[in-house]
């Protein structure tokens, strides 16, 4: 391969509140609708190959027993130890009653001995019902109720107790929900993962996190131009056709993909962009070490927020619920 490797110590990382430290760039590896598992993995292996060593997986991406032939593959190699990776992974809605059976079982299909972080994918439990995906609305689903998740949380840290797991965090979890998480947790979440770029920048959410010590992590980054049919609305607009965005990458002489990680990362957040081509996987690894973005365009990409959620959940919501709903547009939950 001709592509030039990128040194990974020179990937800047985040430390996190209990002094773990995440590589601010990392692969994503959920391929949507338009890859199968095989490309996926090889892509995994390509990415660590040429210096990535944060990998974000989850049990419902259906993938991870690929992935994990992948990373055994290039630690058997030499190219890596377990110990330069991070490996994350979810536990999927259906098995928050059986969150340890579910770490488990992502343990065994990645051929691991542990996990460096371990999300809860989404705050609202299905106990009903197992094998409940994406596709399709979930008839069991309900409201986030502080109770359940407190029940998932503890089980979450338990697998800390037993070394299963290095860190534990959340996903797609507002702040007052995290509020009371924080309250009754007795081990704090490192993280929170939620859609952040440049339309949908969530500034009050993202500064609250960041004052609790917890990490954000972007998932979208670019704008998830390959995302599913289902989570596409007339109204959603794409943040690399944005004319600020496209002029600043003109001038850096890069794709505006590439300004949407710069500005993420000098922003403060960890990044999880998805891509199968080894060029973008460089391109997207040098953007936080190379060549960043101004004070003034950092500003300019501050001032286009859209508001524009693409990741709206509505495939989760609970009977005679809205998909605002699942963000507390309310104000309310149930405590």
């Amino acid at each position: 391969m001709d592509i030039k490797q990128v040194n990974p110590d020179a990937v800047p990382k985040r430390e996190l509140c209990n002094g773990a430290q995440l590589p601010v760039i990392g692969l994503g590896t959920f391929g949507s609708d338009h890859y199968d598992n095989d490309t996926i993995a090889r892509a995994v292996k390509t990415a660590i190959r040429l210096g990535y060593r944060h990998i974000d997986c989850a049990s419902v991406y259906g993938n991870e027993k690929e992935i994990g032939q992948a990373i055994a593959e290039v630690i058997a190699e030499g190219i890596v130890t377990r110990e330069e990776l991070w490996i994350t992974s979810k536990v999927w809605n259906d098995m928050h009653g059986r969150v340890a059976e579910a770490c488990r079982q992502s343990l065994k299909d990645l051929q691991l001995e542990y996990l460096d972080l371990y999300l809860v994918h989404w705050p609202f439990p299905n106990f009903h019902a197992k094998g409940v995906s994406v596709d399709s609305r979930d008839p069991n689903a309900e409201p986030y109720i502080h109770e359940h998740y407190m029940q998932t949380w503890r089980a979450m840290e338990q697998l800390v107790d037993e070394g299963l797991v290095r860190n534990i965090g959340t996903s797609n979890m507002t702040r007052p929900k995290m509020e009371l998480l924080l309250r009754d947790c007795r081990i704090r979440p490192v993280v929170n993962e939620m859609e952040l770029h440049p339309h949908f920048q969530q500034p009050e959410l993202f500064d609250y996190m960041r004052s609790q010590r917890i990490q954000p992590i972007g998932f979208c980054p670019i704008g998830s131009p390959n995302r599913p049919e289902r989570d596409k609305t007339p109204e959603d607009t794409v943040p690399i056709e944005d004319p600020v965005i496209v002029r600043i990458a003109a001038a850096h002489g890069v794709h505006p993909a590439v300004i949407c990680l710069k500005w993420a990362v000098q922003r403060g957040e960890v990044v999880i962009p998805f891509s199968v081509k080894p060029e973008k996987f460089m391109s997207n690894l040098r953007s936080a070490v190379e060549d960043p973005l101004s004070d003034a365009e950092m500003k300019e990409i501050a001032a286009i927020d859209k508001n524009c959620r693409f990741i709206k959940g509505q495939v989760f919501c609970w009977p005679g619920a809205e998909w605002p709903d699942l963000w507390d547009s309310d104000g309310v939950i149930k405590q």
